[in-house]
């Protein structure tokens, strides 16, 4: 799996539509209009989400590893 930073995975995350609703410490909470789905990433600088972290979010978002 490619390893991705929290600032990367957000912008891939607009990019697809999702909206960022709030943003709390260093956690951004993403919406999807028609989905009740919230998705939480947390961004800490320039360091790599953990594999478990990326691939949950990814599930949860409905991405595959060929979208980052």
């Amino acid at each position: 799996m490619k390893t991705v930073s929290g600032k990367q995975l957000c912008k891939v995350l607009e990019a697809k539509g999702w909206k960022l609703r709030r943003v709390r410490g260093s956690h951004y909470i993403f919406g999807y209009s028609d989905n009740p789905t919230i998705l939480t990433v947390p961004v800490h600088g320039n360091r790599d989400l953990k594999k478990g972290t990326l691939s949950q979010l990814l599930k949860d978002a409905g991405l595959t590893e060929d979208d980052l």
